[in-house]
């Protein structure tokens, strides 16, 4: 391997380009041993990174750290994605008769039997209820949210022990219609998007709070029975 000069300028450059045919050739078995180099050979290595160090992710640990509880995901189409890579590494180790996928729009869940466990999907692309809330048909030309209705998404997921919500669409998205809950038939108003994930976020905390208390009130605070996280 060696390097050559990358500017577009360049002979050499123009010359390796000229050469290329990414539909000439064939497929070669790579023989080579994998981890390319050794953790204690690399004098870069860090603490946090060093697999071999600390041990690599082993599913079944996770399933037993899960079990008997519920693992949800809320949010929007990145938290999908994360809850699907999640499922595809922890169905690795359970046989296939102990598994099972269910879907009931907008919640989907991937149970564990042997662990009583289930790694759960609630979509809620603006964690408040909104027109988008139709896990097929939520592209819509204006988007509308009740900033100040939670309830009825939160009855689904309130019950969880590990909670992960996300807010990745409202940091791409522009205006939305504010509706609120006592306005029914009312007159929508428009609000930037920092303003609208403002008032959502809010609505969103209190719920949290208002869990978080209840939680303490119980003497529950200690034992850690409830972890949330916004991502």
């Amino acid at each position: 391997m060696g390097w050559i000069d990358g500017t577009p300028e360049s002979d050499e450059w123009r010359g390796s380009w000229e050469s290329c045919d990414v539909f000439s050739g064939k497929w070669v078995f790579d023989n080579t041993s994998y981890p390319l180099y050794k953790e204690s050979d690399c004098p870069y290595m860090s603490d946090q990174l060093a697999c071999h160090k600390h041990g690599r992710w082993k599913a079944t640990e996770m399933w037993e750290k899960l079990r008997g509880k519920r693992l949800m995901y809320v949010g929007d189409s990145l938290n999908r994605g994360q809850w699907l890579s999640m499922v595809c590494m922890l169905q690795s180790v359970i046989p296939a008769d102990k598994r099972s996928m269910s879907q009931d729009a907008p919640l989907t869940i991937f149970r564990a039997e042997e662990y009583n466990a289930t790694v759960e999907f609630f979509w809620a692309p603006r964690l408040v209820e909104s027109n988008s809330d139709d896990p097929v048909n939520h592209r819509l030309h204006e988007r509308m949210i009740r900033p100040d209705s939670i309830a009825e998404h939160a009855s689904q997921w309130e019950n969880a022990d590990i909670l992960v919500f996300n807010s990745f669409l409202w940091w791409r998205q522009g205006a939305v219609n504010l509706l609120w809950s006592d306005e029914a038939n009312g007159v929508c108003e428009e609000i930037d998007e920092l303003g609208g994930m403002q008032l959502a976020m809010e609505t969103w905390a209190n719920w949290v709070a208002s869990k978080v208390n209840t939680l303490t009130k119980r003497g529950e605070n200690s034992k850690m029975k409830r972890w949330i996280r916004l991502t």
